[in-house]
């Protein structure tokens, strides 16, 4: 297996990441205000679905391309025989690794743009200076542990059931799956992900657009998921407000590209 090209890995996966964060963005918008504890109306209802989309547009690039390059460095780094049982393990370090370091990047543009998506009427940057000043860089990394504890799950689930259906697909057909090919399993594969971690993802999204000293923002994953049994029950970790919470939502660029 040959050493895997960074630059080719650093572009790809950057392309992708943009392309997909800004065209699922208003689905995202929706889902944090589902997931928000002031309610989906309150946080903004279907009004300025594109408020927060300056960060995430510059977080997305060097964001995907983290996880892009970490992923398949470490695949090439823990090279195993196609045929070993140990396949599977190898795709979800990898996965993890991708995640852990990915996550440096995407927590600040994911706590910028998760504000600005339940204040319409705040300006990406002042919210970013708000948080500065009023936090520190610290601010900034609220909800870190949450997103790694949310994504590495996540990932542990998508990227072997993804490689799986790939090779699946490609013995079924006598050749290498294609890119629209690959981007239907990874589909399939990050929507049953999704919908296995979503009330991970309700924690880190309470955590995130919880006020500065409150018990939530300096919580952890089990009390946020605490708070939301108590105040929506058991079926609050899928349900914002009484409505879905978007489970299939997450979608990882790298799932569009073989």
């Amino acid at each position: 297996m040959d050493k895997p090209g960074l630059t080719a890995s650093l572009v790809a996966g950057g392309v992708a990441g943009v392309s997909v964060d800004l065209i699922l963005f208003p689905l995202d918008t929706i889902k944090t205000r589902l997931q928000s504890p002031q309610g989906f109306n309150k946080a903004g209802g279907f009004r300025g679905i594109y408020a927060g989309v300056p960060s995430a547009a510059i977080g997305s690039f060097p964001n995907a391309a983290a996880f892009f390059l970490t992923y398949e460095y470490v695949k090439w780094f823990l090279h195993t025989d196609s045929a070993s049982c140990f396949v599977p393990v190898k795709h979800m370090l990898a996965a993890s690794a991708g995640e852990v370091v990915a996550c440096l990047i995407r927590v600040p543009s994911e706590v910028v743009k998760q504000r600005a998506q339940v204040s319409a009427s705040s300006r990406t940057f002042q919210i970013f200076s708000n948080i500065l000043y009023e936090e520190g860089i610290q601010g900034l990394y609220r909800g870190y542990k949450s997103t790694v504890l949310r994504e590495i799950p996540f990932s542990l689930i998508q990227f072997p059931l993804w490689e799986y259906l790939k090779a699946l697909w490609s013995w079924r057909q006598d050749h290498v799956v294609d890119s629209w090919q690959s981007a239907v399993c990874g589909a399939f594969a990050g929507g049953f992900a999704a919908a296995v971690t979503t009330p991970l993802d309700v924690a880190k999204t309470r955590i995130m657009l919880a006020k500065a000293g409150s018990s939530t923002a300096s919580g952890n994953v089990l009390s946020a998921l605490h708070g939301v049994w108590q105040s929506q029950g058991l079926a609050g970790g899928w349900r914002a407000d009484g409505r879905p919470a978007c489970p299939g939502l997450h979608f990882h660029p790298l799932l569009l590209i073989n």
